[in-house]
């Protein structure tokens, strides 16, 4: 299964899978082995804030990391996700 990253933050790859496109934009956080069971999932809104699904194995300190990186860069984020979805942005609270 095709996974899009090439973002690392905290020590974390951003990702999201060709599963994932059925759903609003949201990007898993995982280690370098990319496990899905074990990674954490964040909805993105379109203003870059994010709903935590699932912290996965990720820490609190670190997740906070990967909210800010989201927040500052969701723009670019979302150019690689409309590539292969036509869902947007996150619009749930």
């Amino acid at each position: 299964m095709p996974k899009y990253t090439t973002d690392i933050v905290a020590g974390y790859c951003l990702y999201f899978t060709t599963k994932c496109i059925v759903e609003a934009m949201h990007v898993h956080a995982s280690d370098k082995d990319l496990t899905e069971n074990a990674s954490a999932k964040l909805f993105v809104k379109s203003n870059g804030d994010t709903v935590i699904k699932r912290y996965g194995q990720v820490n609190e300190i670190d997740m906070c990391r990967i909210q800010r990186y989201i927040k500052n860069n969701h723009k670019t984020m979302y150019k690689k996700w409309e590539r292969y979805s036509d869902n947007g942005y996150y619009e749930g609270s």
